[in-house]
């Protein structure tokens, strides 16, 4: 282990997220280089990160429902973690996902201490699409570009600025801080757990979607795509989420025929098993993840993704050689793409680039190696 002087690891779980999490990941990794402490709100009870590593929590309560009670809350736990921060030891602070906690980066930055920054991917586009279901367009657009504001004023002011991939840097706008931006930061998966357990020529025409049911991931065009194919297809939602309903009165007749699986959430245990099920996972996220994990997972299961060339995306998924990259999020544009895709004669050599590609860049090994690059660069 080197001596690096600790970290303390800021971060907040996912909403929806279920089991170990991406902050228990890179605990995980950090755990290799040097000790870690993780300051985070309102974890589960039963999260599997409070029996692995030091857990110090800045706050017991929730986001909120409500904007207003969302703000509060910001600021209060911005607050918390100064005063959190300030009779810390850690010579490092990682803001994780946590990148427009303003008033802690300053007070870390005034304390003599290393500040990184790491993103999970677009927050502000994120915070935006989920407000607009809830607030008039104009006024969520002013408070994702406050948040935007926020953001800059972090990587400004950091230490360290951190993105999984080169490509998610440059959509993040993060080439501005090349004197202090690391793009190596990307995750692992545990390809023991995520394997290939079918093979992938025993696998049926059987297509899918693996993750959150949410407005970032475009529900609707999924649905519409699933509705427009041809009958020798299957389509399997996996997951769980505001659009679930949406999903199960558009595509009734389809699930009444067997030719539509909704799934539902699953254990986590049990993702590789519906990942194996696939030929094809179906990804078309808004550029707001970094680098999603259902990708990074399925390829690890050999199952190819075709995915919006978003954020670290394309650096991973290589267009006809470790997956395809989608053009048009129209769902009968997905359809007829996915039925070309399905009767390409090389899917099955896709597929083991697919498993080479996770097992060579993104082992727990490899990861560990980019992070003591990162934590012992000074």
């Amino acid at each position: 282990m080197d001596d690096t002087g600790g970290v303390c690891l800021v971060t907040q779980p996912q909403r929806g997220q279920v089991g170990k999490d991406h902050a228990h990941d890179l605990a995980d990794i950090i755990a290799q280089i040097t000790t870690v402490t993780v300051l985070t709100a309102n974890l589960p009870a039963d999260a599997a990160i409070r029996d692995d590593h030091d857990i110090v929590e800045f706050s017991e309560s929730g986001t909120g429902e409500f904007v207003l009670v969302e703000a509060l809350r910001f600021l209060l736990n911005q607050l918390r973690l100064c005063r959190i921060i300030a009779r810390r030891d850690e010579e490092s602070i990682l803001f994780f996902g946590t990148t427009s906690y303003l008033l802690p980066v300053l007070c870390g930055r005034l304390l003599g201490k290393r500040v990184l920054v790491l993103p999970r991917g677009d927050v502000p586009l994120s915070l935006r699409l989920r407000w607009e279901q809830q607030l008039p367009g104009l006024v969520a657009r002013v408070l994702a570009g406050t948040v935007s504001g926020l953001e800059r004023l972090d990587y400004w002011l950091a230490t360290d600025v951190i993105s999984y991939t080169p490509a998610m840097a440059d959509q993040l706008g993060l080439g501005r801080y090349e004197e202090k931006l690391h793009t190596s930061g990307a995750r692992f998966v545990d390809t023991e757990r995520f394997d290939v357990s079918t093979p992938f020529a025993e696998r049926g025409r059987t297509v899918g979607f693996v993750g959150r049911l949410d407005v970032e991931k475009r529900v609707p065009a999924l649905a519409e795509a699933a509705k427009q194919l041809p009958e020798n297809v299957t389509f399997v939602f996996v997951g769980d989420g505001d659009y679930r309903d949406h999903l199960e009165r558009k595509l009734a007749a389809e699930i009444e025929a067997g030719v539509v699986d909704v799934v539902g959430w699953v254990d986590r245990e049990a993702v590789p098993e519906q990942l194996n099920r696939l030929r094809l996972q179906i990804v078309p996220s808004h550029p707001t993840e970094g680098l999603p994990t259902a990708i990074l997972e399925g390829m690890a299961c050999g199952t190819p993704a075709y995915a919006t060339p978003v954020s670290g995306v394309p650096d991973v998924v290589r267009d006809g050689q470790t997956g395809f990259l989608m053009a048009d999020e129209d769902g009968a544009a997905i359809a007829e793409e996915v039925q070309q895709i399905l009767d390409r004669p090389d899917l099955g050599d896709i597929s083991e680039r697919c498993r080479e590609t996770i097992t060579e860049a993104y082992s727990f090994e490899g990861a560990v190696r980019r992070w003591r690059g990162i934590l012992t660069d000074s």
